[in-house]
């Protein structure tokens, strides 16, 4: 076999191969139908105040509500949600916050119910960060309602996110939030191939 056709064979494998990488990557595992986030859910100890501090403090607005759902003599909400069977959902409402996904809030009763609200540092823990415009204007407005603020605004100079100010902060029932803002975007963007979704922009 003469030298030619050795690299074209070579050539033809190394193309191949190439192509098998990019299919497989094009056709990664994905739910059927996927679109995006639609919301977020999060129990809290008090309905009546966690509305008013996603809608008067923050400035989400409320969708709707809906509830009680319970089975008193089946396992139905065992197999449906995971919880207790003898747990009930008393209230169940929806806000939407600006131009992100929407927030569902659940008030629950449960004979085998935790209070506990996770640190940021435990496993489970989360938080609901909300983009503005102005970390330090955000600040300066939470502080003014009493709300718990943590230090910042923090701007980050360096690494993949540098562009990007943050501060987190806290509802009166534990709850974590972070404002965060890029207004120009951030580093890693330049060479990404996959750029996050962000509020910012609802056009995008």
């Amino acid at each position: 076999m003469g030298d030619s056709n050795v690299k074209t064979i070579l050539r033809s494998a190394v193309l191949v191969a190439a192509v098998s990488t990019l299919t497989s990557v094009a056709s990664a595992d994905s739910i059927p139908g996927m679109r995006g986030h639609d919301h977020t859910g999060v129990t809290v100890p008090d309905m009546a105040q966690a509305v008013d501090f996603f809608t008067n403090v923050i400035g989400c607005k409320k969708a709707m509500s809906f509830g009680p759902f319970a089975d008193d003599k089946g396992t139905f909400m065992q197999d449906l949600l995971g919880v207790d069977p003898k747990a009930v959902i008393e209230e169940i409402t929806l806000v939407r916050c600006g131009f992100g996904s929407n927030i569902e809030l659940f008030k629950y009763t449960a004979p085998d119910q935790k209070d506990a609200t996770p640190k940021n540092s435990d496993v489970g823990g989360y938080h609901i960060a909300f983009y503005v415009d102005d970390v330090a204007a955000a600040k300066a407005y939470l502080e003014g309602k009493g709300v718990a603020t943590r230090l910042g605004p923090l701007p980050v100079n360096e690494g993949p996110a540098a562009g990007q100010t943050i501060m987190y902060f806290q509802a009166p029932w534990g709850l974590q939030f972070e404002a965060i803002s890029y207004p120009e975007g951030m580093a890693y963007e330049k060479d990404a191939e996959t750029v996050l979704w962000s509020p910012k922009d609802p056009a995008k």
